[in-house]
């Protein structure tokens, strides 16, 4: 391009100088408007992300324990309530005529009248009539009714032992009688009772044990230090080391056709030990954010019968997959029954199968599904009907005695599965996300690639459909973590472990604490039964 000055008489040097100006000019702006405009697109981008993040944010604000994996003791304050009054109000809208409390045929769970009672007492007859306040003396009798009291005495009780002595006819060497189990020679000790009271009080209520001592103080009279009653806890587990409880545990558990497992991360003082980065709720929700999640830090691991019959709750100094396989029985080859973490995929090398919880993955389902646009993710809710579906049919067929599933039902549900968790992939390969790919994209790939663990339970019915069973045994440790909120080392977190272990695997067997702490002091701890030969 060539400019010509309109000015008469400017000479072509100074015209090509002005030429070089205006050159430079455009140039300046051509580079000034496009760092504007690379400005313009960063900023959108940014601003594409911030909406995306909040949308993410707002997203797991919205989210509790029916659709991740939140515990209902961290859910957000109101969501219990919440829930409560959405069901209230659609039985409502079901039966207008309902009312209030149990319903006509509902079996209560009040207090029983004992027909054997262990005292009987007369009450003093009424002295005036409750109507016209006549006296009643000399009235006749007009029948009888009954009230009945159920208590218990606490007494305090101290039992001396006489050791006798006996000398040796042969060398004149006296020999002096044992003391019971408990009792030591020239000193006073605490007894079973005691002891029961003191573990429970820690172990079951979770309690400190300054606190405790203070309430045995108070309810049954003794005043025992809190250095005794953590000396308790020590004494019982030390017991059931000795009498070789975790080896019989763990003989009884590799015995067993089916096993559920769960891993909850705790609060371990020691210096030593690594703390959890992410909270709880966090890495619970996503089996891939949960396998990222503060891989060594102090856990325990609940490996639990699908009956409730044993529990075995044991100390992680991590949770990578050599402490998680180190937790479950060497022995057992059965099949296992997990929440999604990836930790327990290496051990199916020596084990007949994993059962994914679908528990967990209607939780994820939920999530997908409230992420839109319109109804776009109702695959996901396709998903939870499917597998809610065969949960049904397997309850069917175990009560018409049936070992499996028909086949053509099977083949129906499973493929009504593929084409769902298809579609998910599908249409959400491509969609924004804040961080990494959609969740429903997420979501599909994993239904896809565990589909066989996750019909697992359609074809073995010696598994269930969830790790329900599992997660009830965690929550001893979230519990006391709650309430306490630490362990001072994993020895002391070890130690618990093992006394909840005996006491819960005891009470399923119907062994009440007070006897199974008394005979585990006494050197004869209850032990698990072996399981029949399969």
């Amino acid at each position: 391009m060539r400019f010509v000055s309109d000015e008469p008489g400017m000479a072509g040097e100074q015209q090509g100088d002005l030429v070089s100006r205006l050159r430079a000019v455009i140039e300046a702006k051509d580079e000034q408007i496009a760092a504007l405009t690379a400005g313009l697109e960063a900023s959108r981008e940014r601003e594409r992300r911030l909406e995306l993040r909040l949308a993410e944010m707002e997203r797991r604000l919205g989210m509790d324990s029916t659709d991740s994996g939140t515990p209902s003791s961290k859910e957000r304050i109101g969501a219990k309530e919440a829930r409560r009054a959405r069901r209230q109000e659609s039985e409502r809208e079901r039966r207008k005529d309902r009312k209030r409390g149990g319903q006509p045929g509902h079996q209560g769970t009040g207090l029983h009248r004992d027909p054997d009672p262990d005292e009987n007492k007369d009450a003093e007859p009424p002295a005036e009539c409750r109507r016209c306040r006549a006296g009643l003396d000399g009235a006749r009798a007009a029948g009888s009714r009954w009230a009945q009291v159920i208590d218990v005495e606490v007494i305090r009780k101290a039992t001396e032992w006489a050791l006798p002595g006996r000398e040796c006819p042969c060398c004149g060497t006296v020999t002096f009688a044992e003391p019971p189990p408990g009792a030591h020679q020239g000193s006073v000790s605490y007894g079973a009772v005691l002891n029961a009271a003191a573990v429970v009080l820690t172990a079951y209520g979770n309690v400190p044990p300054g606190r405790a001592a203070q309430v045995m103080a108070m309810l049954l009279g003794v005043p025992v230090s809190p250095g005794w009653v953590d000396k308790a806890s020590g004494r019982l587990a030390a017991q059931l080391g000795t009498a070789g409880f975790d080896a019989a545990m763990l003989a009884a558990l590799a015995g067993e056709k089916a096993l559920a497992a769960d891993e909850t991360p705790v609060n371990v003082l020691d210096k030593d030990a690594p703390q959890p980065a992410v909270r709880e709720d966090e890495e619970e929700g996503n089996p891939e954010e949960k396998e990222k999640a503060a891989a060594g830090a102090p856990h325990v691991l609940i490996v639990r019968t699908p009956d409730g019959r044993l529990t075995w709750l044991q100390a992680l100094g991590s949770r990578r997959k050599g402490d998680v396989a180190a937790g479950i029985p060497a022995a057992f080859t059965g099949l296992l029954m997990t929440d999604g973490y990836t930790g327990y995929q290496h051990l199916l090398s020596r084990l007949a199968g994993i059962q994914q919880c679908c528990q967990h993955i209607i939780r994820r389902c939920r999530a997908v599904t409230k992420l839109g646009p319109g109804g776009l993710q109702s695959w996901a809710g396709e998903i939870i009907a499917i597998l809610r579906e065969a949960h049904q049919a397997v309850q069917d067929a175990r009560a018409r005695g049936s070992t499996a599933l028909g086949a053509d039902l099977l083949d129906k549900l499973r493929q009504r599965y593929d084409e769902a968790a298809a579609f998910g992939i599908i249409h959400n390969r491509l969609r924004d996300w804040q961080d990494g790919n959609h969740p429903g994209y997420a979501l599909g790939c994993w239904l896809r690639g565990y589909k066989e663990q996750v019909f697992l339970f359609t074809r073995d019915f010696a598994v269930d459909w969830t790790t329900n069973v599992a997660e009830r045994g965690a929550k001893a440790a979230k519990r006391h973590q709650a309430v306490s909120g630490y362990w001072h080392s994993l020895a002391t977190l070890a130690r618990w472990c093992r006394i909840r272990s005996y006491l819960d695997s005891a009470a399923a067997h119907g062994i009440t604490a007070l006897d199974a702490i008394r005979h585990a002091l006494a050197g004869k701890p209850w032990l698990p039964p072996l399981p029949a030969v399969r």
